[in-house]
């Protein structure tokens, strides 16, 4: 039987390196994204007929309602899902933070993994055989923050909770939840960091990163796992990063 994985967030960064990932090891991918041209790239670059673009805003409840509908209607079932799109807000101090900001970030990095993980949990318990795996993009700023990061920090330490709470309820339907936080991988994203970011001391420093191939290799390795054997909790980082101890 053909596996079916979805990945938010797919048009760039990790999101398209995990989709790669995924698609040599033979699942059908679902590529969501807002971007249908960063898709489009993404899907072109996959062995051809192993991806299917699917435009959304994750932040939509109603546009995720439709694309969950469509999953169903075109694969019939759901295996796996990278829950990994994400944003983040200008780093300001936080009474200089727009509500607008904190809104985006908040709309995006948790309400969407809720919305995500919701559709997910929906089809996954009533799919034949029943069941599936939920992986939430997590980052090591769901246990420490950066500098003038408070949207950001608030959203990953909220995705944690969600992951425990959808391993808790999944349970009786063979829903298993793990959650990767991921540590200055090489992406577009976090390009900044290697030129130079504001430490807890008040410097600023550049930081090492590490290759992102290494984070598709971790979440194909949750993926590949039998449903009654889960990675609650993995972290993926570059090794002299300022997380551990004092920086």
């Amino acid at each position: 039987m053909m596996k079916v994985a979805m990945v938010t967030g797919a048009g760039s960064g990790i999101g398209r390196v995990v989709s790669h990932k995924l698609v040599s090891d033979g699942y059908q991918v679902v590529l969501v994204g807002r971007g249908r041209d960063k898709l489009e790239a993404t899907a072109a670059a996959s062995e051809a007929g192993r991806t299917a673009v699917m435009p959304c805003d994750v932040g939509d409840a109603a546009a995720v309602d439709q694309l969950f509908s469509e999953v169903k209607q075109r694969f019939g079932r759901l295996d796996v899902v990278f829950n990994n799109a994400g944003v983040s807000a200008p780093g300001v101090l936080l009474d200089e933070l727009p509500v607008e900001d904190w809104s985006r970030v908040i709309a995006t990095n948790l309400t969407g993994v809720f919305l995500i993980a919701r559709g997910a949990f929906g089809l996954m318990r009533r799919q034949d055989p029943q069941g599936g795996r939920i992986i939430n993009n997590g980052s090591v700023s769901a246990h420490a923050p950066r500098p003038n990061s408070i949207a950001y920090t608030a959203s990953k330490h909220a995705v944690t909770g969600i992951t425990r709470s959808i391993s808790l309820d999944g349970r009786p339907f063979r829903i298993v939840c793990g959650q990767i936080d991921i540590g200055n991988a090489a992406t577009d994203m976090v390009a900044q960091i290697a030129r130079g970011v504001p430490q807890a001391d008040g410097s600023v420093r550049a930081e090492p990163t590490f290759d992102a191939a290494h984070v598709a290799d971790a979440v194909s390795y949750m993926a590949k796992l039998p449903l009654d054997t889960n990675v609650q909790f993995m972290t993926v980082m570059a090794s002299s990063m300022p997380y551990i101890g004092r920086g």
